[in-house]
């Protein structure tokens, strides 16, 4: 009998070295940094928008003014009526147009709504690469609208 050398891999062999490539993959994995797509900009924008809503009617239903904080640093925006909040991530470039002042009284980063529905306006976009959504809060209305920006003709 002439003793010839193997070649290739047995059946266990590979067996063991996928267990050990999904392990790794299973631990590595939640380490891994997730990018906002399109449609969770768009989500961001759409959580911000029903945020600044349920202030508004909050105002109107309490017959008192409200104020939603738009906190830059902490990239949040915070209901004055609620718990409610919306953490925006580090990858959205975020951008707020406020008021300096608002009812003769000094905004401090807020978007006010009073009893009549009324606000003293402003407006939050959210951009990531060439895609952004801008949510206005008009002054004489309240009225809060997200319409799309196209980043690339600016």
């Amino acid at each position: 009998m002439s003793d010839c050398g193997q070649r290739g891999f047995t059946l266990l062999e590979m067996v063991c070295v996928l267990a050990i490539i999904a392990l790794l993959a299973a631990v590595l994995l939640p380490f891994i940094p997730h990018q906002t797509s399109r449609s969770r900009l768009q989500a961001y924008a759409l959580q911000t928008a029903a945020l600044l809503k349920t202030d508004r009617n909050a105002a109107i239903r309490r017959q008192a003014s409200v104020a939603t904080l738009v906190d830059a640093e902490a990239r949040a925006i915070r209901s004055g009526a609620s718990r409610a909040a919306v953490q925006i991530p580090d990858d959205v470039r975020f951008d707020a147009l406020l008021p300096q002042t608002c009812g003769r009284q000094a905004a401090l980063s807020t978007i006010s709504f009073f009893a009549n529905g009324t606000s003293c306006g402003g407006a939050i976009t959210l951009t990531r690469f060439d895609v952004g959504y801008e949510i206005r809060v008009n002054w004489l209305t309240g009225r809060i609208e997200v319409t799309p920006r196209d980043s690339s003709a600016n």
